[in-house]
């Protein structure tokens, strides 16, 4: 029997390189030397460079109200610590702006 073709690059994702993309997602990822860059807030795919950062549209989107409205969060419920990743990123908006600031997003 014939080797079956190997699609896709050798190795796998590493080293802040995310998963194959889906090709039905319509959104341009953000791309260094062909490689997928991944959102400092939550890893999730980054969809360029705002606020001074690699961010994806939802963090983007969720900082720019946040200093556009001044908003002020509700007090987090499980010591300011809470995990930020791309499943669960809104379950805890206050850890959430904090996580924004400590990774350098700014006007």
């Amino acid at each position: 029997a014939a080797p079956s073709p190997v699609s896709g690059a050798p190795g796998g994702a590493a080293g802040g390189v995310s998963p194959p993309l889906d090709p039905a997602d319509p959104r341009p990822p953000a791309e260094l030397n062909g490689m997928v860059l991944l959102c400092k807030v939550c890893g999730d795919v980054a969809s360029g460079f705002h606020y001074g950062v690699h961010a994806c549209e939802g963090c983007k989107g969720f900082f720019r109200r946040s200093i556009q409205q001044n908003i002020q969060y509700k007090k987090c419920l499980k010591n300011e610590n809470c995990s930020i990743v791309r499943i669960n990123r809104n379950r805890c908006q206050q850890c959430r702006f904090k996580k924004c600031l400590l990774v350098g997003m700014s006007r």
